[in-house]
């Protein structure tokens, strides 16, 4: 538990979080490893976990009828993936697949929502947190319309 401890207290995600909640988060933490080509999760699976990659690279996916699997945004070492545990109905919106041998901690999303349930202060800190990430996906897939849809007309 050192360990895990040690590697949440780490990640840039939770600095600044107080001793009491990486030792709450601890708790619903795992290992996990995933081989090259691993879905990691589907669309329209129920969303149980986030991850915090350790190493290795995630591609977050959609599918396109008649064209297959589109790459939406590709995750590697030290970033999170994976927020829809905190929205009902906690369904996952996009595919996850491992482009390589990727390790990562889980974080069960159940288990955390009733620790954030019981301790609001620790579900300010977390809402926080993924507020500031949820932002930063939305501004990314903006660029991404813009640069797809951007006016290309000429003048």
């Amino acid at each position: 538990m050192e360990n895990l401890e040690r590697i949440l207290k780490e990640h840039p995600f939770l600095a600044g979080l107080d001793d009491k909640y990486i030792k709450l988060l601890v708790g619903c933490a795992s290992n996990v490893a995933f081989k090259a080509g691993e879905y990691i999760f589907r669309e329209g699976e129920n969303a149980n976990q986030f991850y915090f990659i350790r190493h290795g690279k995630v591609q977050v996916e959609t599918y396109v009828p008649q064209q297959g699997p589109v790459i939406i945004r590709t995750r590697s070492e030290g970033e999170i993936f994976g927020w829809s545990w905190l929205v009902p109905p906690y369904k996952w919106h996009f595919d996850a697949r491992a482009v390589e041998v990727t390790r990562a901690l889980a974080l069960d999303g159940k288990c955390l929502r009733d620790k954030c349930e019981e301790d609001h202060n620790l579900g300010y800190e977390i809402m926080k947190r993924f507020a500031l990430i949820i932002a930063e996906r939305l501004e990314q897939t903006r660029m991404q319309l813009l640069d797809v849809y951007g006016n290309h007309s000429k003048k």
